[in-house]
């Protein structure tokens, strides 16, 4: 492997991988495959970044990468100057409910704004303090240094401050003309002066309300002097909002990521679900009609909760028949500027350079030299994919926990041989399967 992962990272992607989750760091070690559907997506953040906005579905069976590829796009665009928010639904999260489902998703989405340099969430104290800042240093260069002008310090100072004020209110006054911007730009206001008096009480019941905490207007009319919360009504336009003042804060956008939706597909009653899929509709819509600034949105989902036509997207008439694929597309032939991105299973020659990675990862993070062959990485995978029902159901997700496996009873049982772990029974490889010099032959030019 060209490059040395640092110990913290390959225990992080050891340890997620075995127990099935998707690591939010070290993902770059690890990718494999996917270049196409990266670069769509890429091309799309550079839309977002223009001042325009996206909205794809990412779709695949359990197991198939869709949490990858979205965890893999989030720490590009965040690399790349953008804000990221995401969340996973839950029957506690949606997009509406009657038991403020929809509000619980968008705390959750705050609470995770990751930003390059605060990438593990709660960046949000951060963004308004680097933004001030930014504010300052800007101002700062414009004015006269000292000994340039007959002013007094003081003087000095208090121009500094009104110059500072006037570029906070110029960017809270291009929020107002959103929905709910003018609330909005109350509260941006708000956090300037509980910075610039050190008011810590008032810079957290400022962050309290951005955040959606305030359970009711009383409340934050009380504390803040703005009548006005996030609502399980409001919150999409709130983020549309964030976009907004992101940009002005020197991001490059905002990306919102939403994985599970087949939490929306389980909800028993169909107005619900309808609910749902209505808030599903106007954000693309927004989005298509150039409503939307600055924003993308990527929705992670099974094949079943989009394509049923009794429970699933697709069940949404208006929905159906703006995401329905033309006739020309097929498997083989994909239209990736589609809204839906359909994610194939990872090849087996995909799946070799993969688990040869996370050899070289498991041996880095315990020191010693691998004693696995190229060989025994054929014969493990041919095993693999001769289980019964593979070549339908075997997941990438699967192949990388028995791995991780095989490769920690190796480490702990040093005596012990692949044969002896696997099963030393005569294995055919699978159907379309590479023969061993094939696999030499095909994976001679990567130095992984």
């Amino acid at each position: 492997m060209d490059r040395q992962v640092p110990a913290r990272i390959a225990n992080i992607l050891i340890n997620a991988l075995k127990g099935g989750v998707v690591p939010r760091a070290g993902l770059e070690y690890i990718t494999v495959g996917r270049t196409q559907e990266i670069s769509a997506i890429l091309q799309d953040i550079d839309m977002i970044e223009e001042g325009g906005a996206s909205f794809r579905f990412i779709v695949g069976k359990y197991g198939s990468g869709k949490s990858f590829l979205l965890q893999t796009i989030r720490n590009h665009a965040t690399a790349r100057g953008f804000a990221v928010v995401d969340a996973d639904l839950s029957p506690e999260r949606r997009f509406a409910g009657t038991k403020g489902q929809g509000l619980a998703t968008y705390k959750e989405l705050i609470r995770n704004l990751s930003t390059k340099s605060k990438p593990d969430g709660g960046a949000l104290p951060l963004i308004l303090e680097k933004w001030i800042s930014g504010i300052q240093t800007a101002v700062k260069l414009r004015c006269p240094e000292e000994g340039q002008d007959p002013c007094s310090d003081s003087q000095r100072q208090e121009a500094f401050e009104r110059e500072v004020e006037k570029e906070i209110y110029a960017v809270a006054g291009s929020l107002e003309g959103m929905v709910n911007g003018f609330e909005f730009a109350r509260a941006v206001v708000l956090y300037w002066k509980a910075y610039q008096q050190d008011d810590a009480a008032l810079k957290s019941n400022v962050l309290r309300w951005f955040r959606g905490e305030y359970p009711s207007r009383r409340e934050a009319r009380e504390d803040l002097g703005i009548n006005f919360i996030v609502t399980d009504e409001t919150w999409y336009d709130f983020l549309k909002i964030f976009a907004a003042f992101l940009v002005g804060a020197g991001y490059r956008g905002l990306l919102v990521l939403i994985d599970e939706l087949v939490n929306i597909y389980k909800i028993p009653n169909s107005i619900t679900r309808a609910n749902n899929y209505e808030k599903i509709l106007t954000m693309y819509n927004d989005v298509l009609q150039g409503k939307a600034r600055h924003i993308g949105f990527l929705m992670g989902g099974t094949p079943q909760c989009i394509e049923d036509k009794y429970r699933g997207v697709f069940s949404y008439e208006a929905l159906r028949s703006r995401l329905a694929e033309g006739h020309f597309a097929t498997a083989d032939i994909r239209d990736l500027s589609a809204p839906i991105i359909r994610l194939q299973m990872l090849t087996q020659e995909e799946m070799y350079i993969l688990v040869e990675k996370l050899l070289q990862i498991h041996a880095g993070l315990y020191h010693y030299t691998p004693a696995l062959s190229q060989q025994d990485l054929v014969y493990f995978l041919t095993v693999e994919y001769n289980r019964v029902g593979a070549q339908t159901h075997i997941t990438p997700r699967e192949i990388i926990r028995d791995f991780i496996e095989v490769i920690n009873i190796l480490y702990q049982n040093p005596g012990r041989t692949v044969a002896e772990i696997l099963g030393d029974n005569s294995f055919e490889l699978a159907k379309g399967g590479l023969s061993e010099s094939e696999i030499h032959d095909e994976f001679r030019e990567f130095e992984i």
